[in-house]
């Protein structure tokens, strides 16, 4: 029997508990990724479906699939936090990382798309590291 890790959206309204037993976890540096993330990569966990058991707040979610591609994003309806959701063939349940409460226990296997990757990723990861938002006024 795999661990429970909490999880949920910044303002609180969605909460949920996923068993820590994942199959993969990548960092996706696709366009898409970025654009819907608003950062360097995507970082997901990918899990079968029934791994999940919504505590509150399902009805605050929202399901946006791309036209166009195979591409999915669920997030609360009151703050944007990205949240789980299942693939678009029902397979696979898609966990973002940073929606978790705890580390899980599988670390990143991959970084994927990495021809599409930004340059200021790279360079950032090499930036001066500070323990909180330091201010330069």
């Amino acid at each position: 029997m795999s661990r429970k890790i909490s999880g949920g959206c910044l303002c609180g309204a969605v909460k949920f508990v996923v068993n820590d037993s994942f199959d993969k976890f990548y960092f996706c540096h696709c366009i898409q990724c970025r654009k819907v993330s608003g950062s360097s990569h995507a970082s997901n966990l990918f899990t079968t479906t029934e791994h999940i058991k919504w505590l509150s707040g399902l009805d605050k979610t929202v399901r946006f699939d791309h036209k166009e591609g195979e591409f999915t994003k669920v997030f609360c309806s009151q703050c944007g936090s990205g949240l789980p959701y299942k693939s678009l063939s029902s397979e696979s349940l898609i966990v973002p990382a940073g929606s978790l409460d705890e580390e899980p226990s599988l670390a990143p296997q991959a970084q994927i798309f990495c021809s599409e990757k930004v340059d200021w990723f790279t360079a950032g990861i090499s930036a001066p590291k500070n323990s909180r938002y330091e201010s330069s006024d």
